[in-house]
């Protein structure tokens, strides 16, 4: 059973940092591309940061130098750094794993950030 598990969501004020957590089990962790998305009350959920292809990043311009994505092979975790939050930062975060030659695509139960100007 696949699960992956987000945790370090909180409040935060503006220009403040949070670092989430995604621990995933059920899965060959290093096989997957993981990535974070999000999704804002009314709006689409969208891609924040991802891995892809191996160590390949791609990031939202929105975040673009204020968040880092990285993973542990071992501890089967993937982590979001942001730092200089920003009120339109608020959403909902989910942890994705994606298995591209099988087609598996697994998402987490979200943690909500919420950043105050």
């Amino acid at each position: 059973q696949v699960q992956l598990v987000e945790s370090g969501g909180g409040l935060v004020q503006s220009g403040g940092s949070l670092r989430l957590s995604c621990a995933a089990s059920g899965i060959i962790f290093r096989l997957y591309d993981m990535g974070w998305y999000r999704q804002a009350p009314g709006k689409q959920r969208e891609l924040v940061a991802a891995f892809s292809g191996g160590e390949s990043t791609n990031y939202a311009d929105s975040v673009k130098g204020r968040f880092t994505i990285s993973r542990d092979n071992v501890k089967n975790t993937v982590y979001l750094q942001m730092n200089g939050l920003k009120p339109e930062d608020t959403a909902v975060y989910y942890c994705n794993a994606r298995y591209v030659i099988r087609n598996y695509d697994y998402w987490g139960q979200g943690t909500q950030v919420t950043v105050s100007s």
